[in-house]
């Protein structure tokens, strides 16, 4: 089964990445560091929320994909995706925050967490079945 519903989303994160990464470039030009984060507190928060984004979003994908194209019910890819979605909002918002809103932090990554458990036991019950 090719898949037709994660593509979307990854569209999305893609998107999302990229505005990400536009804040830390802007921040940069802005405090003039060209690498690393001169001890700025803002760019270190920039540099993390981006950095975080591209540690647990690609494999969140990859690991919905396999759902998706194991036949999953749709609604479950998305509600995977959507979830996904607003963890990583919520993370980047808790992140970003100075000082540190770190009850939006926690959920945002608690539920990351919890959508990369979910999906890993779906791949295992489906393999063992």
């Amino acid at each position: 089964m090719v898949p037709t519903i994660v593509p979307i989303y990854a569209a999305i994160f893609a998107l999302m990445l990229v505005f990400l990464s536009i804040r830390v470039a802007n921040m940069r030009r802005e405090v003039l560091v060209a690498i690393g984060d001169g001890g700025n507190k803002i760019l270190q928060r920039r540099i993390r929320v981006q950095g975080n984004f591209t540690e647990y979003v690609p494999i969140a994908l990859i690991l919905f994909t396999f759902i998706e194209m194991q036949g999953w019910p749709r609604w479950l890819v998305h509600g995977l995706c959507l979830i996904l979605l607003v963890a990583r909002l919520v993370h980047a918002y808790g992140v970003g925050q100075e000082p540190e809103t770190i009850p939006i932090r926690a959920t945002g990554m608690a539920t990351t967490a919890l959508l990369l458990i979910a999906a890993a036991g779906l791949l295992l019950y489906s393999a063992v079945r």
